[in-house]
């Protein structure tokens, strides 16, 4: 098989190739590596009476800010605080923490918990903020996360992105799994359970849908779901294969890969369906479109010169310019919501490495050393990449700061983990 058919099989068929197992509803367990060059020090107490909840929220809190690339975690498992009153300050300073979170979790009569939690400047000796949560036990990691954000915005002055959710793809035997989960992967929740592949989950701009590629019909075909109520409609079944759905920022239209007039090209369609519009003419294979953050241009993956390469053009079609010069294989574009960087992965002496552009200068930065990455996508924020890749022998969700100094992995029991996208900040 040449090259070109070798990318063209890798896009439309993804998950055909995998055969490993994973349990149903493996848990991820989150592993940090790296040391950032600036940490904020922030010291996290055990909140009161969580050894009577379901979930550790002051373990779930410290996670999510470590995991960020922004935080370093000083020690504070042995401290007896809360919420109801001000600390002594003065032991945190010794320690060098700049910042102090307590809280407490308390069950109510209704079967409830009641989340409290206040965050503490350690160097100017003043509070900073409140938050209380009345939850179920269901939404406890809720809690935290939101409270991670908080913390993360009020310290960092940008939006934290813990209270996020995600999707990613499985293959368990002969069983395929879409999942959503929290943004540290623990949560999931299967959306569709198929005994044919499942590909490119897309989330729409206000976190409420989520297009991908079925082949529960025995072909490539592009359905659009929704997430909270489960229902779906069917966007994109032509003549040949339909595959690599990508919404626009407004929500209105999806840009999918059609071969319905013969080869993979590029059109859009109505997110309810319709009659697609083309946008390129090529001889080539157009394929894995996404669009800029200010929706006026649509970014993709082309084979027109020879080699899969990524392109620009406008949201309407026209003239394409090439964007990546470094290497001869890059695919699997994704825009930071910003507008200012291009992830994607590029295949150098036969690994295949996630990539970091910066648009503005054409600089390029190598941030990993794996060697089977794939499908990168930003956090809402701008700040994380997650991709797939191999680790140690086994399939991984992994995030990563755009420096890639600081990397998690997001870790399944074993098994084919695939196909991650970031969803947008809830609404």
């Amino acid at each position: 098989m040449n090259e070109t058919l070798q990318w063209r099989r890798r896009q439309i068929v993804g998950l055909l190739g995998a055969t490993a197992a994973l349990p149903a509803l493996a848990q991820f367990r989150v592993e940090v590596t790296g040391v950032g060059l600036t940490q904020l020090p922030i010291a996290i107490a055990p909140f009161r009476g969580e050894a009577g909840s379901p979930q550790k929220i002051a373990a779930i809190i410290q996670a999510d800010l470590e995991r960020s690339g922004q935080f370093r975690a000083i020690d504070a498992s042995s401290a007896n605080l809360d919420d109801a009153s001000p600390p002594d300050v003065a032991p945190w300073r010794q320690r060098g923490a700049d910042s102090l979170a307590v809280g407490s979790v308390t069950r109510l009569a209704d079967g409830r918990f009641d989340v409290r939690f206040r965050l503490w400047d350690v160097v100017r000796a003043q509070g900073l903020g409140a938050q209380s949560y009345a939850v179920t036990a269901a939404d406890l990691r809720l809690a935290a996360h939101r409270i991670a954000d908080f913390i993360y915005e009020k310290l960092t002055g940008e939006k934290g992105i813990f209270s996020t959710r995600i999707a990613y793809v499985t293959k368990a035997a002969n069983r395929y799994n879409l999942w959503v989960a929290d943004s540290d992967g623990e949560n999931a929740q299967s959306a569709l359970a198929s005994a044919e592949p499942i590909i490119s989950p897309a989330w729409s701009s206000n976190g409420s849908q989520l297009a991908y590629v079925s082949f529960e019909s025995r072909k490539p075909v592009v359905y659009v779901h929704d997430v909270a109520t489960g229902r779906r409609r069917l966007i994109a079944n032509f003549r040949g294969s339909n595959s690599a759905p990508a919404w626009s920022p407004d929500g209105r239209t999806l840009a999918v890969t059609l071969s319905r007039d013969g080869g993979s090209q590029l059109y859009t369609i109505d997110a309810n369906g319709g009659e697609p519009r083309r946008l390129t003419q090529s001889a080539g294979i157009d394929t894995e479109p996404t669009y800029s953050p200010d929706g006026r241009s649509i970014f993709f993956v082309s084979d027109r010169g020879g080699a899969p390469q990524i392109y620009r053009m406008g949201a309407t079609g026209g003239n394409p310019e090439r964007v990546t010069f470094t290497g001869s294989y890059n695919i699997s574009p994704a825009l930071s919501p910003d507008g200012k960087w291009l992830a994607y992965i590029s295949r150098i002496n036969g690994q295949f490495k996630l990539q970091l552009m910066e648009l503005g200068a054409g600089s390029v930065t190598s941030i990993t050393d794996t060697s089977a990455d794939e499908c990168p996508s930003f956090a809402p924020n701008g700040r994380l990449i997650m991709y797939a890749t191999r680790q140690a022998g086994a399939e991984a969700l992994m995030t990563t700061t755009l420096d890639g100094k600081i990397k998690a992995r997001l870790r399944g029991q074993g098994g084919d983990i695939r196909e991650p996208d970031w969803g947008p900040f809830q609404k």
